[in-house]
């Protein structure tokens, strides 16, 4: 089989599954965030969805099921849908089983979440308590103080433990799974400067590539991270001449399409990147690309939508539809596909010629919206 990625419309929300060429699957993220008492939510039933995927591939459980950071929009429902270890009350053959769960360093180390945020906090602190079953992304000297204050050692954890510029262990192109993953963030030395966890700039940005009969397909998930961060990744990744693992083909657009991603200023009509945003966007992202947009449509300039602090910016959506069109690639908004007035999953099918977006359609199995990416 060939590997895939569906993004799910749900709002200003993420959850994205990854399908491997050996049948692995993982889930980036996920937030059930649609109101089911509400028939004008158009947001997706998303734990349906996943369970349907999963009863056709008959199978329980996730590879890895990986939460970026813990916002409410990155794990909310989490604590309903996934059998957890740490507690019996979330466990019964009606939930979902992690066989590996993938977190920042900032999900074990903040105090004071609750609600979604705790639960999952709580799993990855079982978890990397007993030696099991999790990746911790990044390690500064606070996740240290906290492993020897549960009498552990952060050598008998280091096993568990992937830093920013470092692959992920067990996935190799050169494998079955035909996909590997590199980490662009966290920086554990950022989380030892601040105080006060930031959970967007903490968060898990990283790189997949996917080899498909000799050819080479890259994602960039963005997670929630500004231009900032942004800035010092590529300053990271250019200094250390690994300009290669900004190269993309995917790019799942960062904070729901929030201009704070792209430069300081939103703009009139178009935010204007810093030179490292516009050198990832503009020189890195490969002719006919695809740009993901987990958000809500883009507001029409005027509208009360187009006031509001929150995300997505049209100004900001400006900039990365300026951004495909340049490269004869794809801007596209999750809660827009196939249309906004029925949003349904869609998935991106990696080929040998490229990424191919495919569109689900109700009543029928899809449509092909495009070509895949030759040359």
């Amino acid at each position: 089989m060939t590997a895939s990625i569906t993004f799910h419309p749900l709002g200003n929300a993420d959850c994205t599954r990854i399908d491997l060429a050996d049948g692995k699957k993982l889930l980036i993220d996920y937030a059930d965030m649609r109101n089911p008492n509400d028939p004008n939510d158009k947001r997706i039933d998303l734990p349906e969805e996943l369970w349907a995927d999963l009863r056709r591939a008959k199978r329980n459980d996730y590879d890895v099921v990986c939460f970026t950071h813990l916002d409410d929009d990155h794990c909310c429902g989490s604590g309903d849908f996934f059998w957890l270890d740490h507690a019996v009350k979330y466990q019964g053959e009606d939930r979902v089983k992690i066989n590996e769960l993938w977190v920042p360093a900032a999900a074990i180390l903040e105090e004071g979440c609750d609600d979604s945020a705790r639960i999952v906090r709580q799993e990855a602190r079982h978890r990397l308590k007993k030696g099991y079953g999790i990746r911790v992304f990044s390690r500064p000297a606070k996740l240290k103080s906290w492993l020897e204050a549960n009498g552990l050692t952060l050598e008998s954890r280091a096993h568990l433990i992937t830093d920013a510029g470092e692959l992920v262990p067990g996935y190799s192109i050169f494998g079955p799974e035909r996909a590997e993953f590199f980490i662009h963030s966290p920086f554990g030395w950022r989380q030892d400067d601040n105080q006060i966890i930031d959970r967007n700039q903490d968060s898990v940005v990283f790189q997949v590539t996917f080899a498909e009969n000799g050819r080479q397909t890259r994602a960039l998930f963005m997670s929630d991270i500004n231009y900032d961060s942004i800035d010092q990744i590529v300053r990271t990744t250019k200094r250390h001449g690994r300009e290669d693992r900004l190269l993309w083909d995917i790019f799942k657009v960062p904070h729901h399409c929030s201009y704070t991603a792209i430069g300081p200023d939103k703009g009139d009509d178009e935010t204007v990147p810093t030179e490292h945003v516009k050198w990832l966007c503009e020189t890195q992202g490969q002719e006919r690309h695809i740009m993901m947009s987990t958000s809500k449509p883009m507001p029409l300039k005027g509208s009360p939508e187009d006031k509001d602090v929150q995300p997505p910016h049209r100004q900001a959506g400006a900039y990365y539809r300026g951004v495909a069109n340049g490269a004869d690639g794809q801007f596209k908004v999750t809660m827009d596909l196939p249309t906004a007035s029925r949003p349904k999953p869609s998935t991106i099918e990696i080929t040998d010629r490229g990424a191919k977006l495919v569109f689900a359609v109700a009543g029928a199995a899809s449509i092909i919206s495009s070509p895949a990416r030759a040359g």
